[in-house]
C-alpha cells in the first residue's frame, strides 16, 4: 500500500492511542487536587460495616492520619454512586431506598450538628427543627438541605430525613455532628439521597445509607478536615479498591 495512503490510517491509529492514554491519565483528574481522603473500605458488596482511614497527601504520595477506625454502613452494604469517579457497573449501582452506601469517589459538603456553631474549618450549618433533607425524588428540592419555614411545608412533604433528630425521634443524637458526602450532587431522580457521615447508635447498627462512626472518630475528621485542601470521601469494597487504586491514584491500604 502506497505511503500516502497508509499514513492517515497510522495518524488515525496514534490517535486513538494518545485518547486512550489520555483517559487513563485523566481518570482522577477531579480529585488530583486533594489532598486529604477519608477512605472507607469493606469486605464485600453486601457487607454493613468497615474500615476508616484519613489521608494526607505530600508531594505525590498519601501519608495516613491518624489511627484506622470501624465504621457501619448502609445495611444493604454498598453500590455505585454518582461522584466524581467515572461510571462503574461492575457491580450493584445504587438507587433510591435501597439501604445501601454510595461507593466510588465524592466530594466532601458543609458539616452540621445540633448546635449553633462548631470549631471545624469546614462550612458548618446549626440545625433547625425545621430543616429537612429531602428525599423524595419528585420534589424540585431532591437531595438537597432545606429549610421548611423557607420553602414551604409543601415541599417537604413526605421526606423522612428531619435533620434535627433530637427533636423529631426521642433525642436521637445520629445528627448531632457530622458533614454532607456528596453524592448525586445534582440530584438525578432516584439515585439516591441525603448521606451522610454521622454517629453511629452502636457499632452493629448498620444505616439507610450512610456511614457512621463513633462520636471520637467524627470529631477527629471534624478537626482535620481543611476546605483548601480539597477532602474527598471514597468507599469500596476490598477488591474494587485493589483493582481500582492505581488508576485512580488512592492510597495504599
Amino acid at each position: 500500500m502506497p505511503f500516502s495512503r497508509t499514513l492517515p490510517r497510522l495518524l488515525g491509529l496514534a490517535t486513538l492511542v494518545l485518547a486512550a492514554s489520555s483517559t487513563a491519565f485523566e481518570t482522577p483528574a477531579a480529585w488530583s487536587v486533594s489532598r486529604q481522603m477519608i477512605v472507607v473500605t469493606t469486605d464485600g458488596w453486601d457487607v454493613d460495616h468497615g474500615t476508616l482511614r484519613a489521608y494526607v497527601r505530600e508531594g505525590t504520595r498519601w501519608k495516613q492520619e491518624g489511627p484506622a477506625a470501624e465504621v457501619t454502613i448502609g445495611k444493604h452494604g454498598s453500590a455505585w454512586g454518582v461522584g466524581l469517579n467515572p461510571p462503574e457497573r461492575d457491580g450493584p449501582v445504587k438507587k433510591e431506598g435501597d439501604g445501601r452506601s454510595p461507593a466510588g469517589v465524592f466530594r466532601i459538603g458543609q458539616a452540621f450538628g445540633y448546635a449553633e456553631t462548631n470549631p471545624t474549618a469546614l462550612p458548618y450549618r446549626g440545625l433547625g427543627v425545621s430543616d429537612y433533607c429531602v428525599d423524595v425524588d419528585s420534589s424540585p428540592y431532591y437531595n438537597q438541605l432545606v429549610d421548611a419555614r423557607k420553602v414551604g411545608e409543601k415541599a417537604v412533604a413526605g421526606a423522612t430525613e428531619p435533620m434535627r433528630r433530637d427533636l423529631h425521634f426521642n433525642g436521637d443524637h445520629a445528627y448531632r455532628i457530622g458533614f454532607v458526602i456528596e453524592h448525586n450532587p445534582n440530584g438525578r431522580k432516584g439515585a439516591g439521597s441525603c448521606i451522610f457521615a454521622h454517629l453511629w447508635k452502636s457499632p452493629t447498627s448498620p444505616t439507610a445509607g450512610c456511614t457512621a462512626m463513633t462520636d471520637e472518630t467524627m470529631e477527629r475528621l471534624l478537626g482535620w478536615l481543611d476546605p483548601a485542601k480539597k477532602p474527598v470521601f471514597v468507599l469500596l469494597p476490598k477488591n474494587d479498591y485493589a483493582r481500582l487504586r492505581e488508576a485512580w491514584n488512592l492510597p495504599a491500604l
